[in-house]
């Protein structure tokens, strides 16, 4: 069993007062085999005791009590629920985004190759947190987060919006009904498609996309990590990776973020 601890990729950009964050890879806990090591998956199986040592380390990477590291049952969905105070992990609402401004509560967000997205407005002390896979982008997940934002007190010229580690264009093969669908919302959306490595295949560019809607949609500023998870083994798990292997499960990456009390 490893007894290294986790360290998580931050953003400059989200590095302000009050708020602590944090990208969290795949090294620093103690899961084994295909979830090694820091799998945060509730819906992996994996052990659950392992996955609850994993949180319980990376709630105090952020200086949370374990009870305050809060999870959705994430579905795809445009859903973004506000958090008022915490909740156990059978009562985890249904959703794909969090928001609070509610201090020493933890958001995280679970993805293997779909876009976490870290949200902040430093200045009236609202966080927020997204899960955004082609599917919760499309249908409006990232607008969601920031109406909610705003619903509490966030202005949208202000929040910072970062994207972590997320399944890169050259590794996203998708077929042509996929892109169709894209196409009969938007023709604009060609620029997010280059051509793929076979015939009526297209390389999708999930986190240009992200970025479009969120700019779009008048957040103040917006960056991405760059950090393709299919291509980077050793620090992010992937669920396309593990389904080209045809391995029988993954684990699952977590990223979050708190308002320090």
């Amino acid at each position: 069993m490893s007894h290294n601890e986790p360290t998580p990729i931050v953003s400059g950009a989200l590095a302000k007062e009050g708020i602590r964050h944090a990208f969290f890879t795949r090294q620093g806990g103690v899961s084994t085999g295909l979830y090694t090591s820091l799998n945060g998956g509730l819906g992996s199986s994996d052990l659950p005791d392992s996955v609850h040592e994993n949180r319980r380390r990376m709630a105090a990477t952020l200086g949370t009590k374990p009870s305050d590291f809060l999870s959705i049952y994430q579905i795809h969905s445009a859903e973004a629920v506000t958090v008022k105070k915490p909740w156990s992990l059978e009562d985890r609402p249904k959703a794909d985004a969090m928001v609070t401004k509610l201090k020493g509560v933890t958001l995280a967000i679970a993805t293997a190759d779909c876009g976490p997205v870290l949200f902040a407005d430093a200045e009236a002390s609202v966080i927020g947190a997204a899960h955004a896979g082609w599917k919760g982008a499309f249908t409006g997940i990232l607008e969601a987060t920031l109406d909610a934002m705003e619903a509490i007190g966030a202005k949208r010229d202000r929040i910072t919006a970062v994207l972590g580690p997320t399944i890169s264009q050259q590794a996203y093969e998708v077929g042509a009904e996929f892109k169709a669908i894209f196409m009969a919302a938007d023709s604009e959306h060609e620029v997010f498609f280059s051509p793929g490595n076979r015939p009526e295949k297209s390389q999708f560019n999930l986190p240009a996309f992200i970025g479009y809607r969120l700019l779009m949609a008048g957040v103040g500023a917006f960056s991405d990590l760059a950090l393709c998870t299919y291509a980077d083994e050793g620090r992010f798990f992937s669920y396309r990776r593990t389904t080209h292997r045809v391995e029988p499960d993954y684990g699952r990456l977590i990223s979050a973020i708190t308002l320090t009390p």
